[in-house]
């Protein structure tokens, strides 16, 4: 390894000439860009309405529009983050140069810088490639043993300048550091200073991208092909949810065409996790992605009339009830119901054309029905199926008498009052949200619909408290909207998608994967999560189990069990809970230690440790969290507050922006991360739900660099039963 250091270049010394070099190139990739996006834009006025289609236009002009957000220089996001030094004669191909014209000219490249997005100059020749261009893999595999013909391996070290409040900031190459991949090994070659600096940085506000770090085996899941349903079971801090994130824009640079049709989404466990992740895609370069939490999936389709101005939840299920709602037996329950709309035949049905009267008797109509019902039709689509069997029958009977029919009689006939009112009769219109209200109200009708499937304990269960009017009056829960969803996809399928990254995906119940499965039959899915954080009623043991709920059983699954943020001193203390929570899974491995990064604390005036601890935080860098049992939170905050400390709170709805210090709800902690982390009372943790052992370990986990524990009451036996190093 050789480091510039970035003292070198101060006011009272000369810069080094290879340190300017390097900024210059900066400036240049800088000026470059900006001047693909003014082209754009200087189409976009030139060109204005190009044909007189509105539609089309539109088009265009929505095209124009990603392109330019896809050009946006991002403040603080420096356009290069690496570069590769080649052997004499390397070639790689126009393919790696994200061409416009499709030439696949081989081009000799000795050096190359790598960013996160492709950048050329007026020429059209590269000055920063893309790193999900097939030529950047080396930096990211290359070693000593496989170079891949690699001879130097630089790596970039920056530093933000805050200029005010009206100026975005400055981010200015500091330093370099070079790895020689020629010669022999080295015995105990290790990670440079920049690469760990990088990876350890501290970090106040959403996530950021990791393109500058991601590591070997985290690069190999990035770069799985689309047709592969990828599950990765992820230990804290090994960064399975940047992996998505970064497999989703691989994927779209890979696959743009097919996947701009189909569509991309990414499901999280909630709103604030989505706002915490929100900036990475578009670091990257993509800006089309959907970002959406299980709630909303299954919600959008719902009528808006039946929107409650609380929302759909009203209701949190106890545990014993949210498992039965989400167990998949419910699918069957759901579908005997629905199809038990079906009405036998009982009157002949007359159709009138002129004077002449064409009949169909309840024996003529029973096979229409039965063999419509056995096909596995969609029961919506049954509606429409049937009145055009019917009239088929009725056209048959015509044509047998000589009547001359075409396709307009057939129209005619399927449209028929008497025709309309029969199908109506025979197969109802069902309507999702009044199904299952209307299941779940009825002991009698559930009964009939459960019976062999679920027991007299687990229906009483399943039945919605109250009498309500109407869906709109209904205190429907959570697992009740991925019943009505189940209904909805029985009468009409939904659309599917492309690519699904579904993290957090532990907790999620059967029947929600089956909602997101059916979502993407056709497509391929990234699934993450991490068994031992499980913490909702439904969590899953098993990784096969979840993936054939999802409808995708030869999914593959990886282990991620490398944590490179999290000290081993944090990690190691929150595994002690491991073997009650998730017999059998491994513990993970920090790859750093740093003393003085776990902090134990008891306390006789826990509000007084705790506000000690939160401005001890906050003397360091980075973000702070202060994280308690729900219950709890609010009268800690009102406590700190009379001592002077005011904490805003992170609700479902909120971001993690406006403060560096926030206090989080223990349920919202999932997938969140802080530099420093602050827990109030463990005890009060683990106790104030099902799993809450379970919910202690994620909250323990969340820390990057210290995480200090405050407790007035014992610590939680598994945490208690060693003493603590650090």
């Amino acid at each position: 390894m050789t480091t510039t250091d970035p003292t070198t270049d101060s006011t009272t010394g000369p810069a080094d000439p290879e340190l300017v070099a390097e900024r210059d190139a900066l400036a240049a990739a800088r000026a470059a860009l900006k001047a693909m996006r003014d082209e754009v834009e200087g189409t976009e006025l030139m060109l204005g309405d190009v044909v007189n289609d509105k539609v089309t236009n539109a088009a265009l002009h929505r095209g124009r529009q990603r392109r330019l957000a896809a050009l946006a220089d991002m403040p603080g996001a420096p356009l290069f983050f690496g570069r590769l030094d080649f052997d004499p004669g390397t070639v790689f191909l126009d393919e790696d140069t994200d061409r416009e014209d499709g030439r696949k000219d081989g081009r000799e490249a000795d050096r190359i810088h790598l960013g996160r997005r492709h950048v050329h100059d007026p020429q059209g020749r590269p000055m920063v490639l893309d790193w999900r261009a097939p030529i950047s893999v080396a930096y990211y595999r290359a070693s000593p043993t496989d170079r891949m013909r690699v001879r130097v391996r630089r790596r970039y070290g920056f530093t933000t300048v805050d200029h005010g409040p009206r100026r975005d900031p400055e981010v200015v190459l500091t330093a370099f550091e070079d790895e020689h991949l020629t010669g022999a090994p080295a015995a105990d070659e290790r990670p440079g200073d920049l690469l760990s600096a990088e990876i350890e940085r501290p970090r106040t506000g959403p996530m950021r991208d990791i393109v500058a770090t991601i590591q070997p085996e985290q690069d190999d899941l990035v770069r799985a092909p689309l047709g592969t349903t990828l599950c990765v079971q992820g230990a804290p801090g090994t960064g399975k949810t940047a992996v998505g994130l970064h497999r989703i824009a691989f994927l779209l640079y890979t696959e743009r065409e097919r996947l701009s049709r189909a569509g991309v989404a990414i499901i999280g466990p909630n709103r604030s996790f989505l706002s915490y992740i929100r900036n990475v895609l578009p670091a990257l370069g993509e800006v089309d992605v959907s970002q959406t939490t299980v709630e909303d999936l299954v919600t959008a389709g719902l009528p808006d009339r039946f929107r409650p101005a609380a929302g759909w939840v009203r209701r949190v299920e106890e545990p014993f009830a949210a498992r039965v709602k989400g167990d998949a037996r419910m699918a069957e329950v759901i579908r005997r119901d629905l199809w038990s709309h079906l009405r036998e035949p009982a009157e002949a049905l007359m159709v009138r054309r002129g004077s002449r009267r064409w009949r169909l008797y309840p024996e003529d109509l029973r096979p229409l029905l039965e063999e419509l019902a056995g096909r596995g039709v969609a029961y919506g689509s049954g509606r429409e199926l049937l009145s055009h069997r019917i009239a088929h029958t009725v056209l048959t009977l015509m044509e047998s008498e000589g009547e001359v029919c075409d396709d307009r009689t057939h129209e005619q006939v399927r449209r028929d009052p008497a025709v309309r009112s029969t199908v109506t009769a025979l197969w109802p219109k069902v309507e999702p949200m009044a199904q299952i209200l209307g299941l779940l109200t009825d002991p009698e009708r559930l009964a009939r619909a459960a019976d062999g499937i679920l027991t007299a304990e687990e229906q009483a269960a399943v039945l919605l408290p109250g009498k309500p009017r109407g869906p709109k009056s209904a205190r429907w829960s959570v697992e009740d909207l991925a019943l009505i969803d189940e209904s909805a996809s029985l009468i009409d399928r939904p659309a599917g998608l492309g690519h699904i990254v579904v993290d957090e995906a532990q907790d999620l119940s059967p029947m929600q994967c089956r909602a997101i499965g059916r979502r993407c039959e056709s497509g391929s899915l990234t699934v993450l999560g991490d068994i031992a954080q499980g913490t909702s009623p439904s969590a899953i043991r098993t990784w096969s189990t979840l993936l054939e709920h999802l409808g995708k059983p030869t999914g593959h699954l990886s282990v991620l069990d490398r944590g490179y943020r999290v000290p081993a001193q944090i990690i190691d203390f929150a595994a002690r809970l491991l073997p009650t929570i998730a017999k059998g899974l491994g513990a993970p491995v920090a790859v750093r230690r740093a003393p003085g990064s776990l902090r134990l604390t008891p306390a006789d005036d826990l509000a007084a440790q705790v506000a000690a601890a939160c401005r001890t935080a906050l003397e360091g860098e980075g973000s702070v969290g202060l994280i308690a049992a729900d219950a709890d939170l609010p009268a800690l905050l009102k406590k700190l507050a009379a001592q002077g400390l005011d904490v805003p709170v992170l609700g479902d709805d909120t971001g993690l922006d406006a403060a560096r210090l926030v206090a989080v709800p223990a349920g919202l902690a999932k997938g969140l991360e802080f530099d420093a982390v602050v827990v109030a009372e463990p005890a009060a943790i683990a106790e104030a739900e099902e799993r809450g052992l379970n919910r202690l370990y994620v909250v323990l986990t969340r820390a990057v660099s210290t995480l200090h524990v405050v407790h007035s009451r014992p610590l939680p036996t598994p945490l208690a039963q060693e003493p603590v190093s650090g």
